[in-house]
């Protein structure tokens, strides 16, 4: 397997599995009917075409037929979560000897656009677990990293991310959960609020405060379910993102081993925004992927829609509006594929670029779909069609990963700091 290489290894895989889905196949850029001038694949080397196709059609294939079923009866869809992670997808940016991918920033964002067609729900989770997973392979040490990565990778073993409390939301340093050292275990007291995969998930990557106030005095313990004082609250009802649950997480004496803390005291809050850098390239893909979803559902309805003796796609406002949406499509593009590889060469400009791609993706992403929905007219407001469900997921990727007024708060500080 390894001298096959992972891009190798994803293609083959996921020739195998569409192998006995000829009919959904039609997903490719070309076969998709998509114009050339919003096309993915644009900028991309051979290999990557190629793991892009694997997604395309997994999102078809596996995803997007269960899409809407997932959000109305709000599915955690793990058993499908888990052939993606075959595919590889489960440890993407996870270092190959833990059972991960070892792609890049790049190759992470490509994916995970394209799975987004199928569901951004499902898509947000896997990417929320796959942040998880870099993180304890990046700073776990090799006991923590074997012990974790390779069920993580496979997905068998499924993780959360735990920053935001119900007092502190933007202003993540000033989290209260404390973590008191007694003996060779830490005492957790304290709760997590917006958890996705909250009580249904495995692993806890939790951010607490072991030493004074501020950001210096948090560090990062991994919490495993069925460790006494853990507990959950209810699960919460949501306007999107419903194949996945979200609940407070809730540390009673809950008693950690020392084992567990990754990095060192006072590192916490540190590894928590390096993780997030990266989520928020992870959030912004998955928006392209929305929106390229929708820039295609109002293409289409565009082209077969009549109203006053011809077919919508004569009007010339919502031919301009439908070229608006495809240049905000490809600008957003450009702009997260530029930060996730500045994040990936670790450049100066790469915070900066990722809270950029972050806030302009999602803005422009949000205006997509909506449009889309727009364009659909009364249609559009009806669960059967795909494009409400996009507009209702794709919403809170302008509150999550840090608000986008965070975003603007680091870009300008950036600006007016930096000399």
């Amino acid at each position: 397997m390894a001298a096959v290489g992972p891009l190798g290894r994803i293609a083959r895989l996921g020739s195998s599995i569409c192998r006995n889905h000829r009919l959904l196949s039609n997903r490719s850029p070309q076969r998709r009917g998509i114009a050339s001038c919003v096309d993915p694949a644009h900028g991309l080397t051979d290999e990557q075409k190629e793991f892009q196709e694997v997604a395309f059609n997994f999102a078809a294939n596996e995803m997007a037929p269960h899409m809407a079923e997932w959000d109305q009866k709000e599915i955690f869809p793990v058993e499908t979560m888990r052939k993606a992670a075959r595919l590889g997808f489960g440890g993407i940016y996870v270092q190959p000897d833990v059972g991960g991918t070892g792609l890049s920033r790049l190759d992470t964002s490509v994916i995970f656009e394209a799975l987004s067609t199928g569901c951004v729900s499902t898509t947000a989770y896997i990417s929320i677990h796959n942040m998880c997973a870099w993180m304890i392979d990046t700073f776990g040490n090799t006991e923590q990293r074997e012990r974790f990565c390779p069920d993580l990778c496979s997905m068998e073993k499924l993780a959360s991310y735990c920053l935001t409390e119900p007092g502190s939301g933007s202003d993540a340093a000033s989290l209260l959960t404390t973590a008191q050292l007694k003996g060779d275990h830490y005492i957790l007291n304290g709760s997590k609020a917006f958890i996705s995969g909250g009580g249904e998930t495995d692993v806890y990557v939790v951010m607490c405060r072991t030493g004074a106030k501020g950001a210096k005095g948090i560090s990062c313990l991994v919490v495993e379910k069925g460790t006494p004082g853990l507990s959950f609250g209810k699960k919460e009802k949501k306007v999107g993102w419903n194949s996945q649950p979200t609940r407070a997480v809730i540390f009673e004496d809950c008693a950690v081993p020392v084992a567990n803390l990754l990095g060192a005291e006072g590192q916490g809050f540190n590894m928590a925004m390096k993780g997030l850098n990266g989520g928020r390239i992870n959030i912004a893909s998955c928006s392209l992927g929305a929106a390229h979803a929708c820039v295609q559902l109002a293409r289409d309805h565009l082209l077969v829609r009549k109203q006053f003796g011809e077919t919508l796609s004569n009007n010339q406002y919502l031919q301009f509006k439908l070229a608006e949406m495809a240049t905000k499509l490809v600008a957003s593009r450009l702009l997260v594929r530029e930060a996730a590889t500045a994040l990936q060469q670790n450049r100066p400009d790469a915070v900066s670029l990722c809270a950029m791609a972050k806030l302009f993706a999602t803005d422009e992403c949000v205006d997509i779909c909506n449009q889309a929905l727009q364009m659909h007219g009364g249609y559009g407001y009806l669960k059967d069609y795909a494009v409400q469900q996009f507009v209702r997921d794709i919403r809170v990727h302008q509150i999550l990963e840090g608000t986008n007024e965070v975003m603007r708060m680091i870009i300008s500080r950036n600006l007016l700091t930096e000399s």
